[in-house]
């Protein structure tokens, strides 16, 4: 039996729907979490195994490239695969696909190994590098994510809000699915009406906990590839916690039956 390679299907429920009945992005990107601790622990590096040796797993960057949207109650196949190491990152693959084959997203993640004590970061150990050989022979659909630049100086400032109970994970931090959830009400209604991301990439660069004041700053990249550059931060040390870039494209004329 293959376990190199994991398929998991997914329904969409009306709760992972955003105003205009698709699939919201971070519920996109919860699937893509789920499928990645369900095929560790498969693979005998899951949060419990790693967690045995005080160490636990970071989702450093993740690139993620979409061309459909799927629709309330339409079913989607999420596959995942590990694509070895490389230096201190864990690398890790994803496909998404409707059922017949039809093409949803692509995308790539970057993981460290965190010593719980410490918090250092530690190097992959053989369990992971035993996977080096598929580096090149079975390769990322997509690039790897690569170092964001902060949004700029003139970005618009979000009022603060605060980390609350569900925006954490079982580590007591905020989840890094939440980031991109509150970088997505910063959004007008009327724009994501009519756009669509087609694009994401993210750097997770600190943890936050409950409780901590957060400001988002958006700054516009590209004006005619509505192109956005978002920094998450804490404001009582105005430490920035994630970067994120979002490449928007116009919707089509696909609708909820």
């Amino acid at each position: 039996m293959d376990l190199l390679q994991f398929e998991k299907e997914y329904r969409v429920h009306v709760y992972e729907t955003g105003p205009d009945g698709r699939l919201n992005l971070f519920s996109l990107f919860n699937y893509l979490q789920d499928i990645a601790s369900d095929h560790a622990v498969k693979l005998g590096f899951g949060r419990d195994d790693l967690m045995r040796e005080n160490r636990f797993w970071v989702l450093s960057r993740i690139y993620v490239t979409i061309t459909e949207w799927p629709l309330w109650e339409e079913t989607i196949i999420v596959k995942t695969w590990p694509n070895g190491t490389d230096k201190l990152f864990a690398l890790r693959n994803y496909e998404v696909r409707y059922p017949d084959g039809r093409h949803i997203a692509s995308g790539s993640s970057s993981w460290l190994i965190l010593d719980h004590t410490t918090k250092r970061v530690q190097r992959p150990d053989s369990i992971l590098t035993q996977y080096n050989f598929d580096l090149h022979t079975n390769g990322s659909p997509v690039r790897y994510a690569t170092k964001l630049e902060p949004a700029s100086e003139n970005a618009i400032v979000t009022p603060p809000f605060k980390i609350k109970v569900d925006d954490l994970d079982v580590n007591l931090h905020a989840n890094n699915v939440r980031y991109l959830n509150w970088v997505s009400n910063t959004y007008a209604l009327d724009f994501v009406m009519k756009n669509v991301p087609r694009s994401v990439e993210i750097n997770y660069l600190a943890e936050s906990v409950y409780g901590e004041d957060i400001v988002i700053k958006t700054s516009v990249e590209d004006e005619k590839s509505s192109c956005f550059s978002h920094s998450v931060f804490r404001t009582a040390d105005n430490k920035e916690l994630c970067r994120i870039r979002i490449e928007w494209g116009k919707t089509d004329n696909k609708t909820v039956n």
